[in-house]
C-alpha cells in the first residue's frame, strides 16, 4: 500500500510553502491509495455484489470519485469536455443516504473493472494536466480555481474511508488479505478498566481558519458556554461492552430510543455488527479477515447501540449518563491540549493509516488524562449536525451537507485509523444517519445538563426560502403563480396529445411537476441542485412545508404551506423527484409525452447540446416546452455557448432564433412566443418581477 502524507496540506498560513507540485503528489498518492483499496477484493463479482442493500456495489464507489472530478472541473469551467459522458452519468449520484437517488439496478449496466481503472487513469491525466497548466497564485480559498481540484482529492479520502467500510461488510468469500492492509499487532493488551475523568467547564468558540481545506459546514461561526462533566478515560472497549450484551441489553427495550428499537427490532442485531459468536469464543471482523477478538479494542457500533448501552450504564452507576455533544467533545479536545499542528506534525494518535489497517488499543494514545480523543475510531456524539451562524453553501458541491440538516444525522468526531486529510482535523463535521456504520465507537461522559437541540423546523436559507415561496406561496401584484401558470398553459395546449409520462426538467422546488401530475398518469422531476429537489421530497413525503421569510434585516416571518391547500395531495402518488444534469441525464429518462424546461436554457454550460439532443428524450408527436427570460450570463454558460443575445456578421441574433436553428432538425414551433410574468419575494419591501418568453415545440422527427 502506497503510504502518501494523508495529513492535509497547508494553504494559507503566512509562511506557507505550498507547491504545485505538492498538490500533485497530494492528488496522485491519494488515487494510489484508492486504488490499492479495490486490490483488496478478491474476483470480478465482489464489485457487483452488494455489500448492504442501501448503497451502490462497489463498482459505483471505485469509478464514483473520479467522475467528481470531471462533473466539478465541469461546472467550475476548467475544463469543457468530458472524458466518459456515460461513465460521467452513471457514477455521478450515490445512494449514500440520498432518498431520492436511484437503488433499482436494473438502470445499471455496470462496466468491467478494467475499464473503469482505464477511466481512472485518463481523468487523472486530466487533472494532472489542469495542475500543470492553472496559474498558481496564494492563498487557495473557496473562490481560487484550486478548490475544486483539492475538492475533488478531499471527496476521494472521504470515500477511501466509506468504502473500506463497505469491503468490510462484504462476504468473505469476495475479499483478500494483503500485507499492506494488515491489522494492528496489538491484539493481547489486557482491556483497561474505565474511570471518569474531571473536565472543568470552558467557553467555546468555532471559527474556522483557512489553515486547510475545509467543507461547507465546518465555515461561520459557534459561541458556546460548556458546563463541568466527566468523560469516560477511555473509548468504550469491546470488553466493556461485553457486560452490556451479556446482560441482555439488546433484549431489554427499556435501554433504547424508540428509532433505536425499531432498527434492532428489524434487523433482530443480538451484539455488535462486526462481532462474530463462535463455539470457541468471540471474534471480530475486519477488513478482509476474522481474528480472535481482541477485548481491548474500540468496540464499533452505531449510535442506537451506543445510546442504548449509556442508558444500561446509568442504570447500573445510578448516575446519567451519555454520549457527549459536539460542544463537549471540543471541550475533551481542548482538556487534552491538543491541536491540528501537534497531530499532523507527529504520531500522537490511530490515525492517517500509520497503526495498520484496523483499531488498537484503547489505552495505546495518551491525550492527557484522556485516550483517543481523535485517532482509533469515530465517536458519536449527541448532536444532530447543524449549521453554524454564517453558513453558506459552496456552489460548485451545494448537496454535500444540506441533506443532512434534517435532524436524523448525527455528527461523529475525532476520525478513525483510515482518517486522512480533513477528515483528521479538528474542525472536521462528518455526520451519518444513527443506524449506520462507520469505523465508529464512542466515549460515554456523565452529566446533568440537557442535550442542546440545534435543530431548525423551518427552512431559513435565503435561497431555498425565496424558491419555496415563489413555488408555493402568496402570489403579488396580480401576478399569478408561475409555475401553475406554466402549468396551466401547458395543459391548455395538450389536450388532445397523451398525457402519460412528463418531464419537469429544471423543477426547482416541484410545484410543476405537482400540477402536470393533476393530467399526467406520471411526472418525472429533475434539477441539479440537491437542495431544491431535497424541498421538493419534502413536500411529497411530508405534504407540508415550513420556511422563513425575510422581512428587513433579521427580522423574518413563518410560513407553513401544504399540498393540500394547493389542491395537489392527491397527486403525490405520481411525481418522482431526482437530482440530475440536464446537459448528462441518465439514460432512463426518455419516452416522455412532455417535457418543460422551465427558466433552464440560461443556466446551463451546454445549453447547445441540451437542444440538439433533447429530442431522444421524447416520443414522435410529443411535445417540448421552453421559458426563459433569455438571461444570458457568462457565470453561467460561456459566451460561445449562448443561443442568442449577440451579433453575428453586425446581425443582431436573438435567443428565439438560435432555439429554431437548433431544434428544426427535429421539432416545429407550434405558435407563436408569448411572455409570461413572474414575481419573486426577496424581501417584504423587493420584488424580482421578470418576463418569460414560452415557446412549444412538438416533435415530428
Amino acid at each position: 500500500m502506497t503510504k502518501p502524507p494523508h495529513r492535509s496540506l497547508l494553504l494559507s498560513q503566512d509562511h506557507t510553502s505550498l507547491t504545485r507540485e505538492q498538490i500533485r503528489a497530494y492528488f496522485h498518492e491519494t488515487s494510489d491509495v484508492y486504488e490499492a483499496l479495490f486490490t483488496l477484493l478478491s474476483n470480478e463479482q465482489a464489485y457487483y455484489v452488494k455489500p448492504i442493500a442501501l448503497r451502490h456495489p462497489l463498482i459505483f464507489y471505485y469509478g464514483h470519485t473520479h467522475t467528481f472530478f470531471i462533473n466539478k472541473l465541469i461546472l467550475a469551467g476548467l475544463i469543457t469536455e468530458r472524458v466518459n459522458p456515460r461513465f460521467e452519468s452513471m457514477f455521478a449520484v450515490g445512494v449514500d443516504e440520498m432518498g431520492w437517488d436511484d437503488v433499482n439496478e436494473a438502470h445499471y449496466q455496470w462496466p468491467t473493472p478494467a475499464e473503469v481503472k482505464a477511466y481512472r487513469a485518463q481523468v487523472r491525466e486530466v487533472v494532472d494536466q489542469l495542475i500543470t497548466r492553472l496559474p498558481f497564485e496564494l492563498p487557495i480559498d473557496w473562490e481560487s480555481p484550486w478548490w475544486p481540484i483539492l475538492m475533488g482529492i478531499e471527496h476521494e479520502r472521504i470515500h477511501l474511508e466509506t468504502s473500506s467500510v463497505l469491503i468490510r461488510q462484504h462476504a468473505l468469500q469476495y475479499v483478500r488479505p494483503s500485507p499492506a492492509w494488515a491489522p494492528s499487532a496489538a491484539r493481547d493488551v489486557v482491556a483497561p478498566e474505565n474511570r471518569l475523568v474531571p473536565i472543568p467547564a470552558r467557553e467555546i468558540v468555532l471559527r474556522k481558519s483557512d489553515t486547510y481545506y475545509g467543507w461547507d459546514n465546518e465555515y461561520g461561526q459557534f459561541h458556546g458556554h460548556c458546563p463541568a462533566f466527566e468523560a469516560a478515560q477511555y473509548l468504550t472497549s469491546n470488553a466493556e461492552f461485553l457486560s452490556f450484551v451479556e446482560a441482555g441489553g439488546y433484549q431489554a427495550e427499556a435501554y433504547w430510543q424508540e428509532e433505536g428499537w425499531a432498527w434492532r427490532t428489524y434487523t433482530q442485531a443480538e451484539h455488535p455488527t462486526f462481532w462474530i459468536k463462535q463455539a470457541s469464543g468471540w471474534q471480530l471482523r475486519l477488513l478482509t479477515e476474522e481474528i480472535d477478538m481482541p477485548w481491548s479494542w474500540p468496540v464499533e457500533v452505531n449510535y442506537h447501540e451506543a445510546k442504548a448501552f449509556c442508558n444500561w450504564l446509568s442504570a447500573q452507576l445510578g448516575k446519567p449518563v451519555r454520549l457527549p455533544s459536539e460542544l463537549e467533545w471540543y471541550s475533551l479536545y481542548e482538556h487534552a491540549g491538543l491541536s491540528d499542528a501537534q497531530v499532523a506534525n507527529g504520531h500522537h494518535a490511530n490515525l492517517f493509516l500509520e497503526q495498520g489497517a484496523s483499531s488498537c488499543p484503547v489505552n495505546q494514545f495518551a491525550h492527557g488524562e484522556l485516550y483517543d480523543v481523535v485517532g482509533n475510531v469515530w465517536q458519536w456524539t449527541e448532536t444532530p449536525i447543524f449549521p453554524f451562524d454564517g453558513f453558506k453553501v459552496h456552489p460548485l458541491y451545494d448537496d454535500f451537507t444540506t441533506p443532512t440538516y434534517d435532524g436524523r444525522h448525527n455528527l461523529i468526531k475525532g476520525g478513525s485509523w483510515i482518517s486522512t486529510g480533513n477528515e483528521a482535523i479538528k474542525s472536521a463535521r462528518y455526520a451519518f444517519r444513527r443506524h449506520f456504520f462507520q469505523h465508529a465507537g464512542f466515549r460515554y461522559i456523565v452529566t446533568d445538563t440537557p442535550v442542546e437541540n440545534n435543530s431548525s423546523y423551518y427552512e431559513s436559507d435565503k435561497q431555498l426560502s425565496e424558491y419555496a415561496e415563489f413555488h408555493y406561496g402568496d402570489s403579488y401584484f396580480g401576478v399569478p403563480n408561475f409555475p401553475k401558470a406554466l402549468s396551466d398553459y401547458a395543459l391548455q395546449h395538450l389536450q388532445a396529445k397523451p398525457k402519460r409520462k412528463a418531464l419537469d426538467l429544471g423543477c426547482a422546488t416541484g410545484r410543476a411537476t405537482f400540477e402536470l401530475a393533476t393530467q399526467f398518469d406520471h411526472v418525472t422531476g429533475i434539477d441539479f441542485s440537491a437542495r431544491f429537489i431535497g424541498l421538493a421530497l419534502q413536500a411529497a413525503e411530508q405534504g407540508v412545508l415550513r420556511y422563513t421569510m425575510v422581512n428587513e434585516g433579521d427580522l423574518v416571518s413563518y410560513q407553513e404551506r401544504t399540498l393540500s391547500a394547493l389542491g395537489l395531495d392527491q397527486v403525490v402518488d405520481k411525481v418522482e423527484f431526482w437530482q440530475g444534469d440536464a446537459c448528462n441525464l441518465k439514460p432512463q429518462f426518455t419516452g416522455y409525452d412532455f417535457i418543460l424546461a422551465a427558466n433552464l436554457i440560461d443556466r446551463l454550460y451546454r445549453p447547445r447540446q441540451f437542444l440538439s439532443t433533447i429530442h431522444e428524450r421524447l416520443n414522435i408527436g410529443g411535445v417540448l416546452m421552453i421559458t426563459s427570460p433569455y438571461t444570458w450570463l457568462e457565470e453561467h454558460t460561456p459566451r460561445e455557448e449562448w443561443i442568442g443575445g449577440y451579433k453575428q456578421d453586425g446581425e443582431n441574433v436573438t435567443t428565439l432564433d438560435g432555439l429554431k436553428a437548433l431544434l428544426s432538425p427535429h421539432f416545429k414551433l407550434m405558435q407563436a412566443p408569448v411572455e409570461i410574468p413572474f414575481v419573486i419575494r426577496e424581501t417584504r419591501h423587493k420584488f424580482q418581477h421578470t418576463l418569460s418568453e414560452v415557446t412549444l415545440w412538438e416533435r415530428v422527427r
